[in-house]
């Protein structure tokens, strides 16, 4: 009989973010983790903190672009005695996958399917809203994809129509 409760044998992924992060402080951080926070440049960690109680507008959780985390695989999808365990900064997600930079420096794309549990080790970033460089980034590349949309339209037509009203 299977124990649902064990990690490795659970059905479903589960995000795992506790109210205690473990990277308050930058002395609270693992190795790996330091690692990595020094090659962002060091931010200051106070003030990054997810909030879980008070007023609704004032509450911000969840995984941001460039956290820390730790993506725990099921055992069941690795080759042989592969350590279950991928640790790294979070560089996008997908329908489908988990991006990460790992510990040593390489791009991961992890499957979905085979995610049992993501933990929050540090924020790097403030939360989406109050991140001026994320909603900068993501208004200049709304309107490249715009631009290239266009281009894209103009040269499968053979005929550039974008002087035309309606």
């Amino acid at each position: 009989m299977r124990d649902y409760q064990t990690p490795f044998l659970s059905p479903l992924p589960r995000i795992a973010m506790t109210v205690e992060r473990r990277g308050k402080r930058i002395d609270d951080l693992p190795g790996w983790a330091r690692q990595i926070h020094e090659e962002y440049g060091s931010p200051d960690l106070t003030g990054l903190n997810d909030v879980f109680h008070g007023p609704l507008i004032n509450r911000k959780s969840g995984l941001r672009k460039d956290d820390i985390i730790e993506v725990l695989l099921d055992a069941r999808a690795l080759p042989g005695k592969a350590d279950p365990w991928v640790r790294g900064m979070l560089i996008g997600t997908s329908r489908s996958a988990v991006e990460i930079l790992d510990e040593n420096g390489e791009f991961r794309s992890i499957a979905r399917d085979v995610i049992v549990e993501v933990r929050l080790v540090t924020h790097l970033r403030q939360s989406y809203i109050e991140d001026r460089e994320l909603m900068t980034f993501e208004k200049e590349d709304m309107r490249r994809r715009s631009s290239m949309h266009e281009e894209a339209e103009r040269s499968a037509d053979g005929s550039d129509d974008s002087h035309l009203w309606g």
